[in-house]
């Protein structure tokens, strides 16, 4: 056997031995980023109270309305709650990022080079209906979605091989190519299906009636369109496991539905519901008044938050020809007066939204560091020269509301893209066209938010068109990439998880995640890049500022605001444990008083 045939046969003996014997992991937790907080022997959260008493109805107010009972249907507006009818395999705690711990599952193995995963189901897990949940479940429910499923479940889970019933109670799970975080994060987003429920119906049309769930609550009553209820199961087998002691504590849980916001809060001041979040900061100022405040019925309150923040924003749709130079997307962030709006509007309470990692440690803050500049020199003909030099800051005014310094930038930046004014309009210099858009809305709240923006580029001879909508017309725009802006956020992101992907990589643009319809092979090398890097803390900081600073110089976006604090209005009858979430509300943990409860007018109890 001569010397290069010995090399090569050693060499593939190498790659058989080490892909053959990869170490085998068993665990009752997956953790995708860190170490587990939570001990294999843990009896509950840090943030609930085991001992909370369950009881009454919770009642919450929803703008728009609903056709149907389908979350994962790909047309239509499924009721709200209809997504979480499903357990998962493992739950994900809101005091952690990226840990899971048995829901459906009992017990995982894995193989340490990620190339397959198997869970074992635990044996009382069971349907709605009585009947057990299986592997068999796990597998259709992969199967299903990725044949009838919304789209983004085929892109993001494309690199599974495949997903097979071992015996009834164990489902394994192989990689056509390894990958950590698809592995794990299956056993948490994927909600099981009932596969004798769903095995002759279309998984991606509508549900006109309740499916059989898996959850602590099933739908008990219904008016189409205008509201859901769902009821605690008393017998629920998972209800003593770790993960559910002290959260579930409301008997039924209820939704009305609203044609818009105003209604919606003068409906809760008069007692037709129990909670509301508010997020707007002139009803929050002006509109809590009222004899239910006088007598202590309702109550308001600020609760300090430290999470990372949502990105809202008016979101350019790229695609869209008038948005494709990213000098006139940069013009137009000119004329958002910010300052005017808080101080006139929002009585003071917001702050400039600055990065898609807003209030983390992956924020781009300063000029790149040393480890973040090896990252982006590899695209440096490709990327804004300004990422290397400059820190972000979206534009700021003296709050008078007259805007002409900003302006000047604007019509400069305008002019460069190809722009100029002829007779007080913005007019495209090749083809004589005005420089106008629609901005596409559902709600009044954010019609008041757009007319001082619309108002400052009329002035800059920029015609924005505000258009309203019901809600099942604006997400079916939505879906269809059917806009040219809209007023949208982009989840908060605690770190650079692989979820980055679906709102950002361009192999997501036909789906509704990558709202601005971005196409760029940096965008998609850095994302593809993080999804590599979840074990590795100091690549996977500066991988995170350096898409940071690329998504902020490209002007995807026109930045919005945020406050660090809850803003809760709530009939007063309801309590909550002394420890908070970190990164939730936590709201599936309170609990209704009964002696509170008995001190409100007889509806609200």
């Amino acid at each position: 056997m001569g010397k290069f045939q010995r090399l090569v046969i050693g060499s593939v003996l190498t790659l058989v031995s080490s892909t053959a014997f990869a170490a085998v992991i068993e665990s009752t937790s997956l953790v995708g980023f860190g170490t587990a907080k939570y001990p294999d022997n843990f009896t509950h959260f840090d943030y609930v109270n085991p001992q909370a008493p369950k009881f009454g109805k919770i009642t919450y107010g929803v703008v728009g309305t609903y056709d149907n009972f389908n979350r994962f249907a790909s047309r239509g507006v499924a009721a709200r709650g209809t997504g979480e009818l499903y357990d998962t395999l493992m739950f994900s705690p809101s005091d952690e990022i990226d840990a899971y711990y048995p829901l459906i599952a009992e017990k995982v193995r894995y193989s340490d080079d990620y190339t397959w995963l198997e869970i074992d189901i635990n044996p009382n897990a069971r349907f709605h209906d009585g009947v057990p949940i299986t592997a068999h479940d796990v597998a259709f429910t992969f199967d299903k979605f990725m044949s009838e499923g919304v789209p983004q479940y085929r892109v993001y889970y494309e690199d599974i091989k495949s997903v097979t019933a071992k015996s009834d109670l164990v489902v394994r799970i192989e990689m056509a190519k390894p990958n950590r975080e698809k592995l794990f994060s299956f056993a948490q987003s994927t909600r099981v299906l009932p596969k004798h429920f769903w095995q002759d119906k279309n998984f991606s049309e509508p549900l006109s009636q309740p499916p059989v769930g898996s959850s602590a609550y099933k739908i008990s009553d219904f008016k189409s369109g205008q509201s859901v209820t769902y009821s605690l199961i008393e017998d629920y087998w998972a209800k003593d496991l770790p993960v559910n002691v002290g959260r579930y504590n409301f008997q039924q849980v209820q939704y009305d539905y609203y044609r818009d916001d105003t209604v919606m809060l003068e409906a809760f001041k008069a007692g037709e519901f129990d909670f509301r979040l508010e997020t707007s900061a002139k009803f929050w100022a002006n509109s809590y008044t009222g004899q239910n405040f006088d007598k202590g019925f309702i109550v308001k309150q600020e609760i300090p938050h430290h999470k990372p923040e949502s990105t809202a924003a008016f979101v350019f749709n790229t695609q869209r020809e008038v948005f494709k130079d990213a000098k006139v997307r940069e013009a137009l962030n000119y004329a958002m007066d910010f300052e005017w709006m808080n101080a006139n509007m929002f009585y003071g309470q917001y702050s400039r939204t600055r990065s898609f990692f807003q209030n983390t440690d992956y924020e781009a803050a300063g000029l790149p560091s040393e480890q973040e500049l090896e990252i982006l020199n590899a695209y440096k003909d490709q990327i804004p020269a300004r990422v290397f030099t400059q820190e972000y800051q979206p534009p700021v005014t003296d709050g008078s509301g007259r805007i002409r310094s900003q302006m000047r930038i604007a019509f400069k930046l305008l002019k460069e893209a190809g722009w100029e004014l002829r007779n007080k309009v913005m007019t495209n210099v090749q083809t004589g066209e005005p420089l106008t858009f629609e901005f596409l809305l559902y709600s009044p709240t954010t019609e008041r938010i757009a007319i001082p923006m619309q108002k400052n580029l009329k002035r800059m001879g920029i015609d924005m068109k505000i258009r309203s909508i019901d809600t099942t017309q604006f997400i079916k725009r939505l879906r269809d990439r059917d806009f040219d802006m809209v007023s949208w956020p982009f989840s908060a992101n605690p770190y650079p998880s692989p979820n980055l992907l679906i709102a950002w990589n361009s192999k997501y643009i036909d789906s509704s995640y990558n709202t601005a319809g971005v196409e760029s092979p940096v965008v998609d090398a850095l994302t593809e890049q993080i999804l590599q890097a979840q074990q590795e803390p100091e690549k996977l900081l500066a991988l995170g500022r350096a898409l940071d600073r690329v998504l902020q110089w490209n002007f995807y976006i026109i930045p919005q605001w945020h406050i660090s604090t809850y803003r809760v209005a709530m009939w007063d009858k309801f309590e909550r444990p002394d420890v908070m979430p970190k990164y939730d509300l936590g709201i599936d943990t309170w609990w209704i008083s009964q002696d509170k409860s008995k001190l409100l007018p007889e509806k609200r109890r």
